[in-house]
């Protein structure tokens, strides 16, 4: 499948003009090509569609493609091109290569679409369309996840509201069972897909302060807070689910908080799983897209990676691996963050093992790491990064070693992809790859996707191929018996390089409440910066004599894992000065949207 090239042009024009200039094929075909029917699709309009997820049994006697996961060293604030580089090696598979490959892609947040990042479809002539549509509502999965966890929140609420002012006979009359939760052990927050800090701490319940008889309330107002959408278990469950049958579990076993007798208060308790897991029912369906070059493309979920674990959903995978001999997917941010967490999470759940890692470098990251002027979004770049300057970037290079031995400690061959930027040197990428080769990696690449299309990633694709045919040894970094707190030390230590970890009392605390109640043998989802090896943003390079601060730690036991929250980590993001919406726009006379990125 593919469509009449696009006209490459120079210099190249923004990201949605690119993507508002290509032909779009009519999904239909994109979706025959991989051997579906329309019995097999739901059509959200002519581009996009879900698609129903009996099509694993209908082609359950399919051998599976080629497994690739995308991940990438650890990034400046402008990120390194790790989503184009996917699309682009996508491209290159199916254009140049001519395999039948599928990328599978998360759907942005809407909060970083209108902040600093922009959106996520990749960028130049790598990217996945209808632009417009994969960075916005897209098929609406987003703001079922937000209004079925925010039922969640207002049924919290409810519940207590009503156990404070009934006795137990009044209860039962209206067949409901006292629950008597601990206000104090709550851990649900109510979510919006907005970068909003004001939200983070809020109060409820002004209004039912008092009881009939005038006293105070001993449950009312509470404080709680916001979370931002892409940060709900919910968005997790979805993305970790392998099926109908497995959404409604998970979501019976979501742990909102604990009762007065010290035991979990989950969703089937409360008697709400059915009602969210309805609402999640569209939501568990890949959305069935295209890139630049028409190469299929599946869309769905969108944990972050820094709060999350930042993969895109296993029901994509085990599809598209039924219907390409190569799929392609990515891990959000670091090899240290999203990559770690595909492996001990999602591939833990999934059964699923990578053919190979392609792991994405810049020499303005590596530049950074040695030691290079701040770099800031919105602020231009300081000369070190736009002149060679090869002994800053020499110095930084210890970064992508760092992630290349992460990598390779899960028994994955290894291939590294130098996204060349325009004011990279030949040399300056010419010592990038090298250093790679040193480190272990079977092959590395300067691969120019952004400008260039799937003809610019060309090499990358042979590599990766090439890798995809090496013997592995995969192994999961730790048991799942060990103790929570020797898992957490075990992550910082191996794959953060730090000497310990300290706990406090709120996270002792919690570990031992979690340890109780039977959550002790799940995997750790750790939430920490992406800027850093470390749990210090500040921290470049590959920082030592460090130790990872765990001030708090959270069970989603319905996701199933344990997220321990390390530094000053946050779970709703705040706006820039100058965010991304100021330059969105719509142009009148044509209905086209204008400045989305």
């Amino acid at each position: 499948m593919g469509r009449k090239p696009l006209k490459l042009r120079s210099p190249v024009p923004s990201d949605i003009e690119i993507a508002q200039e290509a032909e779009l094929i009519p999904i239909i075909e994109i979706a025959q090509d991989l051997g579906l029917t329309e019995d097999d699709l739901d059509y959200y309009g002519k581009y996009k569609a879900k698609v129903h997820l009996d099509v694993l049994q209908k082609f359950a006697d399919r051998p599976q493609g080629k497994y690739i996961d995308v991940t990438a060293i650890t990034p400046t604030p402008l990120g390194e091109g790790k989503s184009t580089t996917m699309v682009g090696l996508t491209q290159a598979m199916g254009t140049v290569l001519g395999k039948k490959v599928v990328c599978c892609i998360r759907q942005p947040s809407m909060g970083p679409t209108f902040n600093i990042k922009g959106g996520a479809a990749g960028g130049g002539y790598s990217q996945v369309i209808p632009m417009e549509d994969f960075n916005l509502h897209l098929t609406g999965d987003l703001h079922a996840i937000t209004v079925a966890h925010n039922l969640v929140a207002a049924a919290l609420d409810t519940r207590m509201y009503h156990e404070s002012r009934q006795s137990d006979e009044a209860l039962k009359r209206r067949g409901v069972t006292r629950i008597d939760v601990d206000p104090e052990t709550i851990t649900w927050n109510r979510i919006v897909d907005v970068c909003d800090r004001s939200l983070r701490e809020i109060q409820v319940g002004f209004n039912d302060s008092k009881l009939k008889d005038g006293s105070p309330n001993p449950v009312f107002p509470r404080k709680t807070g916001f979370d931002i959408s892409v940060a709900s278990e919910f968005m997790a469950i979805i993305a970790l689910a392998t099926g109908l049958k497995d959404l409604r579990e998970r979501c019976a076993r979501v742990f909102v908080a604990m009762d007065k007798k010290g035991e979990p208060v989950t969703l089937e308790r409360m008697g709400i799983a059915g009602a969210v897991t309805v609402l999640l029912k569209d939501a568990i369906m890949p959305t069935l897209m295209q890139t630049l070059e028409g190469q299929p493309s599946f869309v769905h979920a969108g944990p972050f990676a820094n709060i999350a674990h930042g993969n895109s959903s296993i029901i994509a995978d085990m599809i598209a691996l039924k219907l390409a001999d190569y799929v392609v997917t990515e891990s959000g941010f670091g090899a240290d963050i999203g990559m770690e967490k595909f492996f001990n999470i999602k591939c833990r759940y999934s059964g699923l093992i990578p053919n190979a890692v392609v792991l994405v470098a810049t020499v303005r990251a590596l530049k950074m790491h040695g030691g290079g002027p701040k770099v800031s979004p919105g602020a231009p770049l300081d000369k070190a990064y736009i002149e060679e300057n090869l002994e800053l970037l020499e110095a930084g290079l210890p970064n992508l070693g760092a992630h290349i031995k992460n990598a390779k400690r899960f028994g994955i061959p290894v291939v590294v992809a130098v996204n060349g930027f325009k004011d990279d040197t030949p040399a300056e990428m010419e010592m990038v790859r090298e250093y790679a080769i040193s480190q272990g990696a079977e092959d590395s690449v300067v691969s120019t996707h952004w400008a260039e299309g799937g003809k610019g990633s060309a090499a990358l694709a042979e590599a990766v191929v090439a890798a995809c045919e090496k013997p592995s040894n995969f192994e999961f970094l730790y048991p799942l018996d060990w103790p929570i707190k020797k898992k957490i030390e075990h992550i910082s230590k191996e794959i953060y390089g730090a000497d310990g970890v300290t706990f406090e009392p709120l996270a002792e605390e919690q570990i031992a409440t979690y340890e109780k109640a039977g959550f002790g043998n799940l995997p750790i989802c750790m939430a920490k910066t992406h800027l850093s090896l470390s749990h210090d943003p500040l921290l470049k390079g590959v920082p030592t004599g460090f130790t990872v601060p765990v001030r708090e730690v959270r069970a989603s036991a319905g996701a199933g894992f344990i997220y321990p929250l390390i530094g000053k980590m946050s779970t709703m993001p705040g706006l820039a000065t100058y965010p991304a919406y100021m330059k969105i726009d719509i142009d009148t006379d044509t209905g086209k949207i204008i400045g989305l990125s």
